[in-house]
């Protein structure tokens, strides 16, 4: 099972991707077609062509690490922004139109850029 942090990341390869590309073509595409850092440990989707198949790269301490999942009927919907969030991923996976979701207004608290520069 994929676990995924409130606080993870979460980017979409808007592209179809082939599902036979392993960690070295797909963090290729984080690093390139991306322009993020594969090693950040945020996790980035590619889904391919027929919207059946996806895969999630993300880099752990120890490594790098592909989770798979292909549908047995359904699709997944198409994405229409490049970051998501971990619950709308989780959403995704579990075949809800993440699009057609509505947001409550909630207060979240952001870390500022100076933070980050040091975290």
């Amino acid at each position: 099972m994929l676990r995924v942090g409130a606080s993870t990341r979460v980017f979409v390869y808007r592209i179809e991707s082939d599902m036979r590309w392993s960690f070295e073509r797909l963090s290729g595409v984080v690093s390139q077609g991306m322009q993020r850092e594969p090693l950040s440990g945020d996790l980035y989707v590619f889904l391919n062509r027929k919207r059946d198949s996806m895969k999630v790269l993300y880099f752990e301490p120890s490594g790098y690490c592909i989770w798979y999942k292909r549908l047995e009927a359904g699709r997944f919907s198409i994405l229409e922004k490049e970051e998501i969030t971990s619950t709308e991923l989780l959403c995704l996976l579990d075949g809800l139109e993440i699009n057609e979701i509505m947001r409550k207004k909630r207060f979240f608290l952001r870390k500022s850029s100076a933070e980050n520069a040091t975290a």
